[in-house]
């Protein structure tokens, strides 16, 4: 680690739990960023092109359960 990641590390380490889990989270949460701008919009495409697919029948849904009990065997 860098010095001032050793430093801000250090700092951390001293707070109260309540402290540290605020850290921990918010450090954790810029991480959760997309890489990519248009990730979002990729995601919404690909929502929409499944709803349509289901609209016009092409593709017929499939429940939790019976997902569930193909993966348990």
């Amino acid at each position: 680690m860098t010095t001032k990641a050793d430093f801000i590390l250090n700092e951390a380490l001293s707070m109260s739990p309540v402290e540290k889990a605020r850290i921990a989270h918010c450090l954790i949460s810029s991480l959760d960023k997309p890489a990519d701008e248009n990730v979002d919009a990729q995601w919404i495409k690909l929502a929409q092109k499944r709803l349509t697919e289901l609209e016009n029948g092409s593709v017929k849904p499939v429940s939790w359960e019976s997902i569930k009990q193909k993966i348990r065997g």
